[in-house]
């Protein structure tokens, strides 16, 4: 080397460290490439490339902060593939419930995959995501999905043959507002995982602002109409008189009182745990247990509950008989005459019957949970056990509710058909 040369050589000032990285020329930019460890332990290059020597510059620099930072991925997969890894890997019982898990692979397969599944995550952008929800809730879900497509083309019920997209007429079946949320909180959890696992270092899909849904809350059923719907059927001998009973006075939901277990049930004591859920999962029906604060504490049985339960014991006792060996032992209070566990996709047709034959007004049967503390009230409850049937946390709450007083010849009336059947008095 010259002497002018080694003394360039000497004046030049470094600006990388040994093992950084490097900018130079490629192809027709520029690229560059920074020395880190990946989360697997593993010293690799990570490379970045841009048609300027200051764009991949400022990409330079960002890696560079990143390796300081701690672990760099430097394989990023699309969202498909980690949608895939995720179902499988994190998305598994007992971490999450079956029915859970059912619905995270459907809004995946249905709502989200099929528009974003092929961008690379740390490619996929805040404006990705409003594009998506955006064409989510304008699309046609029967064209989207092809679902008229799969009818046949002739069937009895018009509703069940091809009615709209295969015959090109669109229906216009767009997804509800609760739907499309749901959809962007379940990305939005897979992306949260990404970060947790160090794939990815933002997640994009929190930073789109999601309009507020507004509930319409249904009105429950007065204490008259809880009366006649009770009345109705316990004076047709309907073999689903305890679970009405159960549900409006208890506020027990539908899954909760299809898996009750007779161990569960103490009816010398009075009372009864809240301690599995029936549901139906990928067309089998699951028992599992409810793990909350709530199923430790026993709730207390009113008077109306202790006598339809032991009527039910004694209907239960009677069916068990006459099926011989054809019965099939689960242990729970509510079965078939063969002692089969009772289908909560069914049980909601018995209700809508029930209801119509008692000629009141028609609520769901989650609507009847709103019902529990005025017949409790009617039916001269304590307030403190009324607290921990409603599971109040204080009894300051369980009073406000009571200062809705029902008369009481109402009040009376429903006494009475607890104790209708003498035996149980």
């Amino acid at each position: 080397m010259t002497e002018s040369g080694d003394s360039k050589a000497k004046g030049r000032k470094r600006t990388r460290a040994n093992g950084e990285g490097s900018i130079f020329p490629y192809r027709n930019g520029w690229g560059a490439y920074v020395w880190v460890i990946t989360p697997s332990g593993e010293k690799t290059k990570k490379w970045a490339y841009g048609k300027s020597r200051e764009e991949v510059h400022e990409k330079y620099v960002r890696l560079q902060h990143e390796a300081r930072q701690g672990p760099v991925t430097t394989k990023v997969p699309t969202l498909n593939a980690r949608a895939a890894y995720w179902l499988k890997e994190v998305v598994i019982e007992p971490n999450y419930a079956p029915l859970a898990i059912v619905t995270y692979e459907t809004y995946l397969r249905l709502y989200i995959l099929p528009y974003l599944g092929a961008k690379r995550l740390d490619k996929l952008t805040v404006r990705d995501v409003r594009e998506w929800t955006n064409k989510l809730r304008a699309a046609c879900q029967c064209c989207a999905q092809g679902r008229d497509a799969r009818r046949p083309v002739e069937h009895w019920n018009p509703k069940r043959r091809q009615h709209c997209c295969a015959v090109g007429r669109c229906c216009g079946q767009r997804l509800s507002e609760a739907t499309a949320q749901k959809a962007v909180k379940i990305l939005r959890s897979l992306l949260s995982n990404a970060i947790t696992e160090e794939v990815i270092t933002k997640n994009v899909a929190t930073a789109l602002r999601l309009p507020t849904l507004r509930r319409r809350k249904g009105k429950a059923w007065s204490v008259d109409e809880a009366r006649l719907f009770l009345e109705s059927a316990r004076n047709e001998v309907d073999p689903l008189y305890a679970v009405y009973v159960l549900i409006l006075v208890l506020g027990l939901r539908k899954g909760e009182v299809l898996g009750l277990d007779w161990k569960y049930v103490d009816l010398d004591a009075g009372e009864l745990y809240v301690g599995e859920q029936l549901q139906r999962v990928r067309n089998r029906l699951l028992r599992r247990a409810v793990k909350t604060d709530d199923s430790e504490a026993p709730l207390p049985l009113p008077g109306i509950c202790l006598a339809a339960l032991k009527l039910r014991k004694q209907q239960q006792d009677r069916d068990r008989g006459e099926a011989a060996e054809r019965w099939q032992e689960t242990g729970l209070v509510f079965t078939s005459p063969l002692g089969k566990a009772m289908d909560p996709t069914k049980f909601n047709g018995r209700f809508d019957a029930r209801v119509a034959k008692a000629g009141v007004r028609r609520i769901t049967v989650h609507g009847t949970r709103g019902t529990c503390a005025t017949l409790l009230a009617a039916l001269n409850v304590h307030p403190r056990v009324a607290m921990r049937i409603l599971r109040h946390s204080n009894v300051k709450m369980t009073m406000e509710v009571y200062t809705d007083a029902t008369d009481e010849a109402t009040g009376e009336a429903l006494r009475r058909l607890g104790g209708a059947l003498d035996s149980f008095t």
